[in-house]
């Protein structure tokens, strides 16, 4: 998109209100949010944005936030994490987004804009690329799109120094993402934005990154989508099983399942015989323990909460209460959650995984 163009989605694109100020209005919700209105009064009871959540979610998510808040550095990164870069930041970010505090003037709104200032600041301003790798990049992305309309850019860089807009920065975003696209022969994204193969793993972080950028107000070509969907479905099995590369390879990994219903689900393609198979595979499996014959489980967590949010609220119901009983039993004093990506990301990871309780990230409406 042009520079003309973005000015112009500036001034028309829809305005979201802080998260906290909607809870705190719950009553008359469907004004805080334009244009969304009517995807709220279609929920069913009990999954109202910002509604009250039980005692020990509470809890467990505030002792996060308080390790979260205490170890970031001064430019908005962590020390432990097990790579610096845009997505693990972002996934901070997104934990303090997602915890209903005002992101302007809130407990965590310094937090939120040294993560904010972390992730422009490492953006390639010609190319939009967010570094390191595809990874990175589609996290980041996913974001500044869930800042973007509520964070405030007037307070966001000190000093009167403004690199760049959440705006701006996301728009370089979304372009850099659909040029790789372009250029990869299957439509879809690998760690490269050259690369010109595609696994469902990344492209599952950069299509939700583009969705969230869309629902944000952000023009997106409807071919992109399309593309990547179609990537999806010949990664699908009848079984609802999903392929990491390449052709076949179907095996019993819930993340990459959970992925695939996640991107199905918010691409508004409900009415796909292999959304059907990848939810049906997912609810099947969702009774046991939310760690069970599995790897990657932080990873697996942060995408399988979503999913079966997004597909069946009875079935995510149950399984979030297993995972919550199994994270507060795993949480250490300090607030911290171990896992498999240093202790910071894979923190952020299982907070958002029960973040999907608060429902004040954007990306996280039904």
């Amino acid at each position: 998109m042009h520079s003309t163009e973005f000015a112009r989605g500036e001034a028309e694109r829809p305005r979201r209100r802080s998260a906290a100020i909607c809870g705190a209005i719950a009553a008359i919700s469907v004004l805080c949010v334009p244009m969304a209105g009517s995807r709220l009064l279609a929920q069913p009871p009990g999954v109202r944005v910002g509604e009250v959540v039980p005692r020990d979610v509470r809890e467990l998510y505030d002792r996060g936030l308080n390790f979260l808040a205490s170890t970031q550095r001064e430019d908005g990164g962590w020390p432990n994490s097990m790579q610096d870069g845009a997505g693990t930041v972002g996934m901070g970010l997104m934990v303090f987004l997602a915890s209903g505090e005002d992101p302007n003037f809130g407990l965590y709104s310094v937090h939120v804009r040294r993560s904010l200032r972390y992730i422009i600041s490492a953006q390639d301003p010609e190319t939009g690329f967010l570094g390191q790798s595809m990874y990175h990049h589609g996290f980041g992305m996913l974001a500044l799109a869930e800042a973007y309309g509520t964070v405030d850019d007037r307070n966001l860089w000190p000093q009167g120094k403004n690199v760049r807009t959440i705006g701006a920065a996301l728009e370089l975003a979304v372009r850099a993402a659909i040029t790789s696209q372009k250029n990869n022969s299957q439509g879809a994204w690998r760690y490269s934005p050259d690369s010109t193969d595609a696994d469902t793993s990344v492209s599952g972080a950069v299509l939700v990154g583009l969705l969230a950028a869309r629902n944000a107000g952000i023009e997106i070509p409807d071919q992109s989508i399309d593309k990547a969907i179609s990537f999806y479905r010949q990664m699908t099995s009848s079984s609802g099983q999903v392929a990491y590369a390449g052709l076949g390879g179907f095996d019993e990994s819930l993340a990459r399942v959970s992925i695939a219903t996640l991107v199905y689900s918010v691409a508004r393609r409900k009415d796909l015989a292999e959304y059907k198979a990848t939810l049906g595979f997912l609810r099947d499996r969702a009774e046991g323990s939310p760690d069970q014959g599995r790897g990657y489980e932080d990873y697996t967590r942060y995408y399988e909460a979503q999913a079966l949010f997004q597909g069946d609220v009875e079935a995510w119901d149950k399984w979030n209460k297993l995972l919550v009983r199994k994270l507060k039993q795993a949480q250490q004093r300090d607030g911290s959650i171990e896992g498999q990506f240093g202790v910071s990301t894979s923190t952020s990871l299982s907070l958002l995984a029960v973040a999907v309780n608060f429902r004040f990230l954007p990306i996280y409406e039904r």
